[in-house]
């Protein structure tokens, strides 16, 4: 009976606190609507369907009482969580997919290193370890099965082709060192990794020496991502902490996700 009284003061607490302000709630999703920038592959691999949004009756004659919609989109749409069994190194995990990952999971705490000034010099910039250990010099180490979030402002560009950066040899966006993602693993047990870009790799990934490094290495690990963050200057580097559920798909391998930010505001 303590332990439960214990447990409702928690949440009780929790609410009080986004009730009166002391925890904000932070919206860290793209919209999703038929100009949504999708991922293009290299030529040889699978394409992801655009979004598409059919209106099946909006208080008409279709249907007198009710405005609702048809979807149909790639399960790695706009902001999503990506799943182990999305790369091929996790296919083979347990628990790798959308409707088995432990729901526990889909809350963790979030260190946000701003790497904006650097992305709007080079859209080809890779993040380092270097850098991340700078940054904890600052801000404390990263706690483990935290995620590890790449604020690049990247969002802000409302072009969709500015978004994508493409051009005769793909896509040029920032993200992670191919040498950074395994130390992140290793070293500081990250839960994931995130960014502000259309994908968790960095537009030209599929040239490094393990092509898409942060999809081989993180769900290779049974860990996970989440490409195409918005608002990340609205969080501190330390503190927040994110609740990111996908659908429940059966075998899904990612889906659409409203990403959430908690954070104190005093």
């Amino acid at each position: 009976m303590a332990e439960a009284k214990s447990q409702g003061g928690l949440l009780t607490g929790l609410m009080g606190g986004i009730l009166g302000g002391g925890i904000q709630v932070v919206d860290l999703t793209m919209t999703l609507q038929p100009d949504v920038p999708t991922i293009v592959m290299p030529p040889e691999l699978g394409q992801s369907w655009p979004f598409r949004m059919e209106e099946i009756s909006r208080y008409d004659h279709r249907g007198p009482f009710c405005y609702w919609n048809n979807l149909s989109c790639g399960e790695h749409t706009g902001t999503h969580f990506d799943a182990p069994i999305h790369w091929v190194s996790g296919k083979d995990l347990p628990a790798n997919t959308t409707d088995t990952i432990p729901v526990e999971k889909f809350l963790a705490h979030a260190c946000v290193i701003d790497c904006s000034q650097a992305a709007a010099a080079d859209p080809d910039y890779l993040l380092t370890q270097g850098v991340v250990e700078d940054w904890e010099a600052e801000h404390g180490i990263i706690p483990a099965r935290s995620w590890l979030l790449m604020r690049t402002d990247w969002s802000k560009k409302s072009d969709p082709a500015a978004y994508m950066n493409m051009d005769e040899e793909g896509a040029h966006t920032p993200g992670p060192h191919e040498d950074l993602i395994p130390w992140l693993i290793e070293e500081r047990d990250v839960i994931g990794f995130g960014s502000e870009a259309v994908g968790t790799d960095a537009g030209q990934a599929q040239h490094s020496n393990v092509p898409f490094p942060c999809h081989y290495h993180m769900h290779g690990n049974n860990r996970f991502g989440l490409p195409a963050l918005t608002n990340l200057d609205a969080l501190p580097p330390q503190g927040a902490v994110l609740i990111t559920p996908p659908l429940k798909i059966r075998q899904g391998s990612g889906s659409p996700a409203r990403v959430l930010a908690l954070v104190e505001t005093s």
